[in-house]
């Protein structure tokens, strides 16, 4: 297992991680807490996360030790998540496109990789946030827990060395850019169901197709047929 690091308070993970490392002598490793006061979602949004319910977590891996184009590491990173969940909840857990996690309808968990500079070398900082005690989500329509979801409990630390153990062991296994994709589109939620989209502040109904290896998303919309998205370019509505 790769060196794992607990903060009782952290801004954010993945804005720290690093300095971690380097603190340590190290070029591999995770940073975690229970405790984020100012975590980053995508594009710009906070991931917010009530203290001592749930976990986030950063692990920096150097970006020469990845194989796999960038938009499918994305993929391939929500994939071990996802199978993590499902392994360990035996729920139904999909990976909502991008790359948000969704156990029985609700989203659980969020992701947001980066790359950014450590001196001469180039890392991919993953950071993930989990729901996994918290049971309020006023004004979260959309958001639910582990615990929410399946009903099951976890002590967070042994959840934590549990997830790490799991996922610094996947993140450098060698997949094929097929078997990723392949494994994403089947696991896509809402995939081959009618659902509803906001598009250019117009609803209508739509049927996601698939997700491609460029990363854009193919839906058969009512009125235009089909076309592909990229993100922030429409909103499910669920």
């Amino acid at each position: 297992m790769s060196p794992f690091f607990y903060q009782s308070k952290s801004l954010s993970t993945n804005d720290e991680v690093l300095d971690v490392l380097l603190q340590n002598n190290l070029d591999f490793g995770a940073l975690y807490t229970f405790n984020q006061t100012k975590g980053k979602g995508q594009y710009g949004n906070s991931w917010k996360s009530d203290e001592n319910l749930n976990i986030a977590y950063s692990i920096a891996v150097k970006a020469h030790e990845i194989k796999i184009p960038e938009t499918l590491f994305n993929f391939y990173t929500a994939n071990i998540l996802r199978n993590f969940l499902d392994n360990l909840t035996q729920n139904k857990t999909e990976v909502k496109w991008p790359n948000d996690i969704i156990i029985n309808g609700k989203k659980v968990c969020g992701m947001l990789t980066e790359k950014k500079n450590n001196g001469k070398e180039k890392y991919f900082i993953i950071g993930i946030g989990i729901n996994v005690l918290q049971e309020n989500f006023e004004n979260l329509p959309k958001a639910g827990s582990i615990l929410t979801q399946t009903g099951l409990q976890f002590d967070l630390n042994e959840f934590a060395e549990q997830f790490h153990f799991y996922f610094s062991e996947k993140i450098l296994e060698k997949k094929s850019n097929e078997e990723i994709l392949d494994e994403y589109n089947k696991n896509l939620f809402k995939k081959d169901k009618i659902s509803v989209f906001e598009i250019d502040g117009l609803i209508q109904n739509g049927i996601i197709k698939s997700c491609d290896e460029q990363g854009f998303l193919w839906i058969d919309l009512e009125n235009s047929r089909l076309q592909k998205f990229y993100h922030k370019e429409l909103e499910m509505l669920y």
